[in-house]
């Protein structure tokens, strides 16, 4: 097995020599050859620059250079300063499944500032709320995702083409068939210390999900990205298509990536958790006000959660065309209850909204804000509801006071541009920035005449 870097995190400044000294003999005990400095783009996708190894004190004293106007997202136009990457040496891991090549992440600066618009710049300034108080958000983020090939005529099947049964969740045989590739990503995250403690084969065919053990915000974000680079490059290798597209075809469900939450204290003790609840949810006071923040928020939270316009083919009220749907329309939360946008599984709260393809920095920067705004307005939500919302009417949903979260991507922008809230907490260059990319993406999607307009009315009229 690769030996695991267990650097002690530490501030996102540029370390000392010792350190670098440490860091460059254990990179030539593992054969690296590259270290990948390496950010985020607004939508999330990875974005790097192979820095040999010789140069690793470049990326973590002046930082390695970038021209932010080739990346979606960054706001900076031909004309502006670098974006200048500086790495943190606590983030330096190896990459087990490219033997000879490490990644390392950092801070994003623009003339020697921490650049607004980069989203893990936005998510470490909430975390630094948190640690003013001497919390920590924790997060067990869970993506699903498709595992395809192509077929000749271009179109996508599941890569084990056997997996057609009706119904598969937890089917043996679904497991049993990419094994190859499971394991193979599993020993990857395993291999870096990444704790997996279950795989699954999920609803619909060619879909699983790879669950590994709640960890700080940053680092959660951080093992999301991690876990999308080495399924995509290990399904390449074997002639397979790794998609997190939320809803890759409309007989199938989508891919969600569902987000538990919690806080804990210095000592580590979790803040959410109170036996004593009448409820029998388990959850304190503060649980329920962050709760509350929540579903406040809940509107605008959706853009940030669900971001794009496949996302709302998966965010829909009343029976899928899968006949199953795990993705709740309704700002409301209950106990077990998979059918409201909040469940409490006992001492933590479960996010249900978000998709495979939201940014995890971005995505956990809004929850933060919105929860942390609950807990100081002391929010209350409301009795949590134990009723399947699916099985109600539009009317017995409204008369319960439950409203819908936006159905279109379109609605949930224009929800996120009219926050004042959101606004203030991520930044009103940011908020501009992802509001401009996401309504031309809306519009850009209605210029596009699909194959169902052709079908539906090419000899209609």
């Amino acid at each position: 097995m690769t030996e695991q870097w267990r650097w002690t995190p530490g501030a996102l400044a540029a370390p000392a020599r010792p350190d670098l000294a440490l860091a460059a003999e254990f990179l030539a005990k593992n054969d690296v050859r590259f270290v990948l400095a390496q950010f985020v783009d607004i939508y999330g996708t990875a974005k790097s620059k192979a820095v040999p190894v010789d140069h690793l004190e470049d990326i973590v004293t002046d930082g390695v250079g970038f021209a932010g106007g080739g990346v979606y997202g960054m706001r900076l136009a031909p004309h502006a300063p670098e974006y200048m990457l500086r790495g943190d040496l606590s983030t330096l891991t190896l990459l087990p499944w490219a033997p000879g090549y490490a990644r390392m992440m950092g801070t994003g600066l623009v003339s020697g500032r921490p650049h607004p618009v980069d989203t893990r710049n936005i998510l470490a300034a909430q975390v630094a709320r948190l640690t003013e108080r001497g919390w920590t958000f924790n997060s067990g983020i869970e993506p699903e995702f498709n595992l395809l090939e192509r077929t000749a005529d271009g179109s996508v099947r599941p890569f084990d083409a056997t997996d057609t049964m009706r119904k598969p969740a937890y089917d043996y045989r679904g497991l049993s068939r990419v094994r190859t590739f499971l394991e193979r990503v599993t020993a990857s995250l395993q291999a870096l210390g990444i704790d997996v403690y279950q795989i699954d084969h999920e609803d619909a065919n060619g879909q699983y999900e790879i669950n590994s053990r709640y960890a700080d915000a940053m680092t959660s974000a951080d093992t999301i990205t991690l876990f999308k680079m080495a399924a995509g490059d290990i399904a390449h290798e074997l002639g397979a298509l790794c998609s997190f597209m939320p809803k890759p075809k409309g007989s199938m469900t989508g891919n969600g990536m569902h987000v538990h939450c919690s806080i804990a204290d210095a000592e580590g003790s979790n803040l959410f958790h109170d036996a004593a609840d009448q409820n029998g949810l388990g959850l304190s006071k503060m649980g329920y006000h962050f709760t509350g923040g929540i579903l406040k928020h809940a509107r605008a939270l959706t853009a940030l959660l669900a971001p794009s316009v496949n996302s709302y083919k998966r965010l829909v009220v009343g029976r899928t065309a899968s006949g199953t749907t795990w993705a709740p329309v309704f700002t409301a939360y209950g106990d077990n209850n998979r059918t409201a946008m909040v469940r409490a599984p006992y001492g933590r709260v479960e996010i249900r909204t978000g998709d495979s393809g939201m940014n995890p920095y971005l995505a956990q920067a809004a929850i933060i804000a919105a929860g942390l705004d609950g807990i100081d307005n002391r929010i209350d939500p409301g009795p949590p509801m134990n009723v399947n919302f699916y099985a109600l009417s539009p009317a017995e949903v409204a008369a319960m006071g439950v409203g819908l979260l936006p159905q279109t991507l379109s609605e949930a922008i224009e929800d996120l541009a009219a926050s004042a809230f959101f606004r203030d907490a991520l930044g009103a260059g940011f908020l501009d920035e992802f509001v401009s990319l996401k309504r031309d993406e809306w519009t850009d999607y209605h210029r596009h005449v699909s194959d169902w307009e052709t079908q539906q009315y090419l000899t209609f009229f």
